[in-house]
């Protein structure tokens, strides 16, 4: 239905509104009511006419409105294809009224009732039609929730893959050096080892000679000497750590 506009007192009907407003839309019928009142003691014949006759019905578009009452006229705008330039509308209404007699039906309203050359006494109002345009739904608002639950999801995601990342890395830096520095100790012990064996060869044949010749036997002597080789093993892999 078209908001009311400002209604007009005439000496026989009172119209509200003056301007019919109907929120256009495409390809749908659109309504308007009208109310007129009689603020008379007199019966009130009435009939409504527009310049677009097959664009719009009315109804009633005629009838009486009995003394100190009111009528309720509705007009229809039919279901339009194309929207007219700048929504602009051109289409005009004609309210014709006339004292009719008293106890008069609506059955006795003739066209000869609203004609002035019978000598009748015919008020015109003419109402103008405007579109609007209709009311648009509110946008809907999206919660700061869900928008900030796409956010923190990616930044712990790439928070967990730059951890991770990072814990890699220092993984691969670290157990190549672990691996080398026990191979370091290794080539060490052995390169000490092949020079100590020998010294340590000599160093116990001489003990043992000098203490007792009978005990010096290759068996006593090499197990000495790899009792010997453990003890400096130990030593330098005590003493590398260290460093």
């Amino acid at each position: 239905m078209a908001s009311p506009g400002p209604a007009t007192a005439g000496e026989l009907l009172r119209i509200d509104p003056l301007e019919l407003r109907f929120p256009f839309e495409l390809k749908k019928q659109i309504s308007c009511s009208m109310q007129l009142s009689n603020l008379s003691d007199d019966y009130i014949a009435f009939k409504v006419k527009t310049t677009s006759p097959k664009k719009y019905s009315v109804r009633p578009n005629t009838g009486v409105v009995l003394p100190r009452s009111t009528c309720d006229v509705v007009v229809t705008m039919q279901a339009q294809r194309e929207a007219p330039p700048d929504m602009q509308c051109k289409d005009k209404f004609l309210v014709q009224s006339v004292v009719a007699p008293s106890g008069v039906s609506v059955k006795d309203v003739t066209g000869e009732m609203f004609m002035k050359e019978s000598g009748n006494k015919v008020e015109e109002v003419k109402l103008r039609v405007t579109y609007i345009a209709p009311p648009q739904p509110p946008s809907p608002v999206p919660e700061e929730s869900e928008e900030g639950s796409p956010s923190r999801v990616s930044e712990s995601e790439n928070g967990d893959s730059l951890s991770g990342g990072f814990t890699r890395a220092l993984r691969e830096r670290i157990e190549p050096q672990d691996n080398s520095l026990e191979d370091m100790m290794r080539r060490e012990i052995s390169k000490k080892r092949g020079g100590f064996s020998f010294i340590i060869v000599i160093i116990v044949a001489l003990i043992v000679y000098l203490v007792d010749p009978k005990l010096l036997s290759i068996p006593a002597l090499l197990l000495i000497v790899e009792l010997g080789r453990a003890l400096i093993e130990e030593f330098y892999r005590i003493n590398f750590l260290a460093i």
